[in-house]
């Protein structure tokens, strides 16, 4: 008699303690911050200064603070003849992620960018010509990377469009693995040694921020509701439980619900 009351409360124990840790919490509405990512808002708006050093990024597509108010960063090299085109930039995310992030596995992440290059020297020799490269980050983790050969390259405003289908290595974004977007462009300038000396030489690299209004400069993330406990990479799980329930909440519950069957079932034991 004693073993099976033992048993009996050692087995409400275990189910007090797999109910706490298995209530999920969407990972995406615990935080309201216009900021952060949610399924509501699942736009990261790309920003800047005004000479493309510090290009940040963040969901909220009404507030420009800290971007250039001409809406673009821009490097020029003016009259400088034979000059190379040369730009190595990442835009990162200003405020780390409140909580993961997690994306449709059959979903696409899509990019819009528009620039305006004016690197129209010519390939000849040694000189370097590297078309505009886009590279997306997860954290440090290179998930995708795309060359773009068809961009303008004369003055003219050009728009760049770049379609990511997810893979399993895209589907959650941790709080410390925020997405980044590396842009990288070398071409020499306009190069000719008689009409430089009367005419515009050199080159510009311009790239347009987000303003509030238009699409441009932006990623479109496939956000969804993380609910099911046990989706987050991991095998399923009490472990993968306790990760996508609220921070800790389970976990104490849990072991406070053992501590609570271990003394009932010393009582019953004394009363035996």
């Amino acid at each position: 008699m004693q073993t099976h009351h033992a048993a009996h409360a050692l087995g409400l124990a275990l189910l007090l303690a797999l109910s706490a840790v298995a209530a999920p919490a969407s990972a995406q509405d615990v935080v309201q911050d216009p900021k952060q990512p949610s399924v509501d808002n699942p736009h990261m708006h790309i920003y800047g200064n005004d000479d493309l050093s510090n290009c940040f990024a963040h969901f909220d597509g009404n507030d420009t603070t800290g971007s250039a108010e001409q809406g673009y960063g821009e490097e020029v090299w003016p009259n400088q003849n034979g000059q190379q085109i040369e730009m190595d930039y990442t835009c990162k995310m200003e405020e780390s992620f409140k909580q993961d992030m997690y994306l449709n596995p059959n979903g696409t992440i899509q990019i819009l960018l528009n620039f305006n290059i004016d690197a129209d020297g010519e390939c000849t020799g040694d000189r370097k010509c590297e078309n505009l490269n886009l590279t997306l980050y997860k954290g440090t983790f290179q998930i995708a990377r795309q060359e773009f050969p068809s961009v303008d390259r004369s003055g003219q405003d050009d728009t760049v469009t770049w379609d990511i289908n997810i893979d399993k290595n895209m589907t959650r974004f941790n709080r410390t693995q925020e997405p980044q977007l590396r842009v990288e462009y070398s071409y020499p300038g306009y190069d000719s040694p008689f009409t430089c000396i009367f005419f515009y030489c050199g080159g510009s690299f311009r790239m347009y921020y987000h303003t509030p209004g238009n699409d441009s400069a932006e990623v479109g993330f496939p956000v969804v509701n993380q609910t099911i406990p046990g989706e987050g990479g991991g095998d399923g799980g009490i472990g993968d439980a306790v990760s996508d329930a609220l921070p800790g909440f389970g976990l104490v519950a849990g072991i406070g619900a053992l501590a609570l069957a271990a003394v009932g079932a010393s009582r019953l034991s004394r009363e035996e």
